[in-house]
């Protein structure tokens, strides 16, 4: 089991680009845009002044890194083999197979780019220093792991309404450019606006990682134990959708869909 995730999670890092570092570097293009984008929209829109004191770009990256991970690991479990695929037709291959590689493959991307670009950061611009690295990396992996319990759930969804499910996973992924709080800090907010945004796992982690990088921030209305339950209760849910679906699924949904 564990040799055929680690192929099928090869064979999905090198789908996208026969080239796996032209994939990498399309990433890290990605990624790096994203950053120089909301760099320049803190201070357009004045934002800049309710950053943490620290590093500003470091801030910035902070919220985009756990951001990525987490549309990026939800859009490729949503978007993997489903029950209906041609490579279920293959003895050994199964969904769990499926949404492990994806996952995998998507979380083995994005930790590649960040490290690159706050390599590069760190060692072409200015130097720089995580409060707690292992805390930061937790809550990196939190945030890749709700991306996976949603995408779970979307996955078992999408053969019952494909059209539907692929605008709902666009629809998410493109709220949470802004649902996510990646621009903003829980403790500056009003709490009418942070009702808003506490119902968010994601909102919650890159509020956290913001205090485990930073000296001089503390958080006061998040938790990590939030995004972790929600987590384990959405994956659960999904998996016994997947099966569900599994069970009642048709060759020819492939076909017409």
């Amino acid at each position: 089991m564990m040799e055929l995730i680690f192929h099928a999670t090869v064979r999905n890092v090198r789908k996208n680009h026969g080239n796996p570092a032209i994939g990498l570097l399309m990433n890290i293009f990605q990624t790096v845009m994203l950053v120089g984008v909301f760099y320049i929209m803190f201070h357009v829109l004045g934002l800049r002044r309710n950053a943490i004191r620290g590093d500003f770009l470091l801030y910035v990256m902070s919220g985009i890194f756990m951001y990525m991970t987490h549309i990026k690991a939800l859009g490729a479990v949503a978007g993997c083999e489903g029950p209906t695929s041609a490579m279920m037709k293959h003895a050994p291959m199964n969904t769990l197979v499926a949404i492990a590689s994806a996952a995998l493959s998507s979380l083995y991307i994005q930790v590649l780019s960040a490290g690159v670009v706050i390599y590069v950061y760190h060692a072409a611009f200015q130097p720089i220093e995580f409060h707690d690295l292992p805390g930061a990396i937790g809550m990196l992996l939190i945030s890749w792991s709700s991306g996976v319990a949603i995408g779970t759930l979307f996955l078992a969804l999408k053969p019952w309404q494909p059209e539907t499910m692929g605008i709902v996973t666009q629809l998410y992924q493109r709220a949470n450019m802004i649902a996510s709080g990646k621009m903003f800090l829980a403790n500056a907010m009003p709490t009418s606006k942070l009702k808003l945004f506490d119902w968010n796992p994601l909102f919650h982690t890159i509020d956290q990682g913001r205090g485990f990088i930073f000296l001089n921030y503390h958080p006061h209305y998040s938790n990590y134990m939030y995004p972790l339950k929600v987590t384990f209760v959405v994956f659960v849910i999904g998996l016994m959708a997947e099966h569900f679906t599994r069970k009642h699924a048709s060759l020819s949904w492939g076909s017409k869909h």
